[in-house]
């Protein structure tokens, strides 16, 4: 992949990727303007992480679809509003934490209460705002779909990693999340705080 390691010309027409150098320099080379390309092992980390995010959604979106007939994102609106006290969010806190555009959760929303599984109606406290208001069929929904999804993320994630990496990993996660979103605005207030840094 281009782009993570350095490009030198190589022959007319052809380039070749160095990993984990800046230009052939030596040890004594001044390379404090240059990128900092990625090593062989800072490379593995990043395409694995790549991959990951690639293959996982479409594995967990095809499971609920055969077993709820839910897609990723459907479900993830319903389950985030069944967490709620009220079982209702305003649809703009809705999209922030579920990092969705306005568009595509009013899209969803659309699809979701042609199924009756919830309806969106103005915020009794503020008339300007819609909320989303999961129905008890859409907890129904929920409910079904739920043990599927657990065991699918189970199978594919958590039983894959020993107590240990399974920490690491949650650690990992809440460092980058910390560079992503330092206001945490996609974290959900039921979510129990990250852990401190050692």
């Amino acid at each position: 992949m281009v782009g993570m390691g350095e490009v030198t010309e190589q022959r007319p027409g052809e380039r070749r990727v160095h990993v984990g150098s800046v230009g052939g320099a030596g040890p004594d080379a001044d390379v404090s303007t240059g990128p900092r390309w990625l090593d062989a092992d800072e490379r593995e980390t990043w395409l694995g992480l790549l991959r990951v995010l690639a293959k996982l959604p479409p594995l967990l979106d095809a499971r609920l679809e055969r077993s709820a007939g839910l897609t990723l994102f459907e479900y993830t609106v319903l389950s985030m509003l069944s967490e709620q006290d009220d079982r209702a969010l305003r649809m703009s806190r809705l999209a922030t934490l579920i990092n969705a555009s306005p568009s595509r959760l009013s899209h969803a929303a659309r699809h979701l209460e042609t199924r009756g599984l919830l309806v969106r109606a103005p915020d009794p406290d503020d008339g300007r705002c819609i909320r989303a208001v999961l129905t008890r069929e859409g907890r129904d929904v929920v409910a079904g779909a739920a043990p599927g999804h657990v065991a699918a993320v189970r199978d594919l994630v958590i039983d894959a990693l020993s107590p240990d990496q399974l920490r690491g990993l949650r650690v990992a996660n809440e460092r980058i999340l910390g560079r992503i979103d330092p206001d945490q605005a996609t974290r959900p207030p039921w979510l129990a705080a990250p852990e401190p840094s050692r």
